[in-house]
């Protein structure tokens, strides 16, 4: 159990250093004439993040989950390539990579690094997460609750994301 809860809590500290970069990313956007879109969502993302890293602690603890090595270790591989994949995302967009809608006017969609074949690869890492890192202990009911809340949450940031998208192309004057 202490090995799990010093995995919540390293995912807990990599949630925060996304939240300062993703705050100076935010000013360097806003410098810039980005628009945010979709800002009522955004508590509610918070707060199934938080609950993700807080249930699975508390399921783990009041419910007794133990550590069963032929679903934690490959579960905790999966949580590791989906941390990966995520910084992968983060590093591809720079600046212009937050945890909000932010769109910079009269910049071109990112088609580098995992973008060049998935359209939100930040989004399969996320899901990836969601199951893998409960089930590091077999905290199954956190896996569905979080997957079930966070499939409703995504469809409705995906659409948001691909209309302030859209919107932003179709008001970028084309190239001469």
């Amino acid at each position: 159990m202490i090995g799990f809860t010093l995995l919540i809590g390293l995912v807990g500290a990599e949630r925060i250093a996304e939240l300062i970069v993703a705050r100076r990313n935010q000013a360097w956007a806003r410098s810039r004439g980005g628009v945010e879109y979709g800002r009522g969502h955004y508590p509610a993302i918070v707060a199934a993040h938080a609950g993700l890293l807080g249930g699975a602690l508390l399921e783990a603890r009041l419910l007794d989950r133990p550590f069963v090595p032929a679903l934690g270790w490959p579960m905790l591989g999966l949580a590791v390539l989906a941390q990966g994949l995520r910084w992968w995302c983060i590093a591809t967009l720079g600046v212009r990579w937050n945890t909000r809608v932010i769109i910079v006017p009269d910049l071109p969609l990112v088609a580098e690094g995992p973008y060049r074949r998935l359209r939100h690869p930040n989004y399969v890492a996320v899901v990836a997460e969601g199951i893998a890192l409960p089930l590091v202990h077999t905290c199954w009911l956190t896996a569905l609750l979080f997957s079930v809340v966070n499939l409703g949450l995504l469809r409705t940031r995906i659409r948001i994301e691909n209309a302030a998208l859209q919107h932003a192309a179709d008001t970028t004057p084309a190239p001469p």
